[in-house]
């Protein structure tokens, strides 16, 4: 009962802060969706730290862990190289939508390469990835609920709750309230992974060096990579493919137009790859667990990090652990709310339906469809089994195929065209689609590879017929240059 309350009471905690972020402020489309852009250092960290601190890592992370063994740091090691990139990248995209008041990803492309179609089809794209994403979160929700409330709240009851609180501090504030529950979340959540990461293999082992040790004695090899399925290769093409995508999602490319000013953007690059290494006590707390709760596969990986805690800490605890998990779920899942309602509204009904609608009536109809795309994810939740980290990196194969055309995009003489970033995305894409349908592994595509190429990433396929393809079309439809005009000679 205690951790019944405990969740109960954060949850409505998250809701009031939720809702409060508007005070003061008038709902305009651009304060709905990019707040204005008035954001400080610490909210857009806090925001751009909200893309790693979900359920993926909190459950995800440690059950990776549990199930696959060293695997896992591919996790660790993504995030890092997007941050570095981000130095670079994110100043110039950031200069670009305040000089033009974009408010969504899809805006970006279709300035940029002058083509409403171009926006039409990152939006729909963009809509495609961020449902898995969303149904992760729902999923990682009702894997919390259920397990910290002992049962009292089914898995399928803790989806619909928290998918009608998301919805409802969603509708009122935007992107504000996701970042004023951000900063809740990353407070509370600094603190459980640290404590469980150190008190756990401490209490069960008597320290991190005797967990491993005890580990490798048990389990041979589990602590080394595989020579096939996730090896060295899969590693390498993972960790390269999620960090050029990590910045493509929408609401994280979103993100980058709250800023107030380009210099945070380099700060942040310089802090987040150290925050990152608190994922390591996730990692630990699954490793802890593969010893102590046995028998866990498939799906019920994700469930590792509770069932361990379930065994070692009083009830009120287990309350407390659960709530951090809850705002995992609640603030990336209302980021990813707000931008595919944006993305609908602004981009696709604006784009293709009509081009002359207000912003006002632009944001009301944002604000509809949030509770729209709200009912098919949780729809998608409540009948899919893929694991948590499978239906990111399957989220992550569609939206990197934004990143050459952004890439391209940055140059002072850029010579892709808006037929070629078109193409590009779009075989890109349908490639992504064919073979996760299908579970296609590039091995299965191509037998005649040596073994150490077999585990490349999926995506990484997808990504190279996305650059052949951008490449040829824009070499063939570059524009006729312009007839050179000779002053007369005197």
């Amino acid at each position: 009962m205690s951790a019944l309350v405990i969740i109960a009471a954060i949850t409505l905690f998250a809701l009031y802060l939720g809702v409060r972020a508007r005070r003061g402020h008038d709902m305009s489309l651009e304060q709905w969706t990019v707040g204005g852009r008035s954001f400080g250092t610490a909210f857009v960290f806090l925001l751009m730290a909200g893309e790693i601190y979900t359920t993926f890592t909190f459950l995800g992370g440690s059950g990776f862990a549990y199930g696959k063994g060293a695997p896992v740091y591919y996790i660790l090691a993504y995030g890092t190289l997007a941050y570095i990139l981000s130095y670079w990248m994110l100043p110039p995209i950031w200069r670009f939508a305040k000089s033009h008041r974009l408010v969504s990803q899809p805006h970006f492309f279709a300035r940029k390469y002058d083509s409403p179609a171009l926006g039409t089809l990152v939006a729909l794209v963009g809509v495609a990835a961020l449902i898995p994403y969303l149904v992760l979160q729902l999923k990682g929700l009702g894997i919390i609920v259920a397990t910290a409330s002992y049962g009292a709240i089914s898995s399928t009851a803790a989806i619909w709750i928290g998918a009608a609180v998301v919805t409802a501090y969603v509708i009122v504030s935007g992107v504000r309230g996701s970042a004023w529950n951000s900063v809740v979340k990353d407070l509370l959540i600094l603190a459980i992974v640290l404590f469980l990461g150190i008190y756990l293999p401490i209490h069960y082992y008597g320290g991190l060096g005797a967990m491993f040790h005890a580990i490798d004695a048990a389990r041979p090899g589990f602590l080394t990579f595989p020579a096939k399925g996730s090896s060295v290769t899969w590693f390498q093409s993972t960790v390269l493919l999620t960090a050029l995508g990590f910045f493509m999602w929408p609401h994280t490319f979103g993100s980058i137009y709250t800023a107030k000013d380009e210099r945070i953007f380099r700060r942040n690059a310089i802090v987040l790859p150290l925050y990152q290494l608190i994922l390591l006590f996730v990692f630990f707390v699954g490793f802890a667990a593969t010893l102590k709760v046995p028998g866990l596969t498939g799906g019920n990986i994700d469930l590792s990090l509770f069932r361990l805690s379930l065994q070692t800490f009083d009830p009120w605890f287990v309350g407390v652990i659960g709530a951090a998990g809850i705002l995992t779920a609640l603030v990336p899942g209302s980021m990813i709310l707000t931008s595919a309602s944006t993305l609908l509204a602004n981009d696709v009904y604006r784009g293709m339906v009509n081009r002359n609608a207000s912003d006002a009536s632009v944001a009301t109809l944002a604000r509809v469809l949030v509770p729209v795309v709200a009912l098919v994810a949780v729809g998608f939740t409540l009948h899919g089994g893929e694991t948590i980290v499978a239906l990111l990196l399957m989220g992550y194969s569609f939206v990197t195929q934004l990143f050459p055309a952004v890439v391209c995009s940055l140059r002072r003489h850029n010579r892709a065209t808006k037929q070629g970033a078109f193409c590009g995305i779009l075989a890109g894409v349908a490639v992504v689609a064919v073979t996760t349908t299908m579970h296609l592994s590039v091995g299965q595509l191509m037998p005649f590879l040596p073994d150490a190429l077999k585990d490349i990433n999926i995506g990484f396929l997808a990504l190279a017929v996305n650059i052949i393809v951008f490449a040829a079309v824009s070499a063939v439809t570059q524009p006729a240059p312009a007839e050179q005009t000779h002053a007369p000679v005197h």
